[in-house]
């Protein structure tokens, strides 16, 4: 497996994606890298994924507003500069703080995050209730909820 250097600019982002109230913007997959993800994710305040687990590692850069973030059962309120490391494996959700937030995500190898948000836009309509739904869309991608 051959790898390269790339370079993605603003006008190379693809469609921003509706993940259970998480805008998402890929901004390179690991069919892009042959390694780790990387997403641009902003929500609204009280949004998040409910608790979930997956087997890849994943690191979450607070740029804007606030995020609480709960791994393991141990919760934590993030503000801007904060690294929010998560191995694979480990319980974990998150929830946008007062005015919302805005995050860098990077996965680990193997992550499976750009298959499963670009599958949740597609298959999950905005706004919808349908928990069994998402659950089955993001179970067929490698993510377990925990509710």
């Amino acid at each position: 497996m051959s790898r390269a250097p790339i370079v993605v600019k603003p006008n190379d982002y693809g469609r921003t994606l509706g993940v259970v109230g998480t805008n998402v913007t890929v901004l390179a997959s690991n069919k892009d890298t042959k390694g780790q993800e990387f997403s641009f994710q902003t929500g609204e305040e009280n949004t998040g994924p409910p608790p979930h687990s997956h087997s890849w590692d994943e690191a979450f850069f607070v740029l804007r507003g606030s995020v609480e973030f709960t791994c393991d059962g141990k919760t934590e309120m993030c503000s801007p500069g904060t690294l929010v490391f998560i191995p694979g494996g480990t319980i974990h959700s998150f929830q946008y703080g007062p005015d919302g937030g805005e995050m860098l995500e990077v996965t680990g190898a193997g992550s499976m995050a750009a298959q499963m948000f670009t599958a949740v836009d597609d298959q999950v309509p905005p706004g919808s209730s349908d928990v069994e739904k998402i659950i089955d869309v993001v179970g067929k991608n490698g993510v377990t909820v925990h509710l």
